[in-house]
């Protein structure tokens, strides 16, 4: 419970200070500069994340419907 309290203090004193910070001209340009960096790297992580994703799913291959069934009779199975 300690460290908990410790945490929400943390996370209290954070906004108060980036509240103080941002009433100041040079303070919003540096939070400004700070979020578009932030936005950059989420972005590319992202980006890195759906490209991991397509490697592993790999090219589709289609099934073959079973003997005497046509496949367009099939439902498809779509992601």
């Amino acid at each position: 419970m300690k460290h908990f309290l410790w945490f929400v203090l943390g996370v209290i004193g954070g906004f108060v200070a980036a509240h103080y910070v941002n009433k100041d001209p040079r303070g919003r340009d540096v939070l400004a500069e700070l979020d578009a960096r932030i936005s950059e790297f989420t972005d590319r992580i992202a980006d890195a994340y759906h490209a991991q994703e397509a490697a592993f799913a790999g090219p589709e291959t289609p099934v073959a419907a079973p003997a005497g069934e046509d496949a367009s009779d099939r439902p498809s199975s779509a992601l």
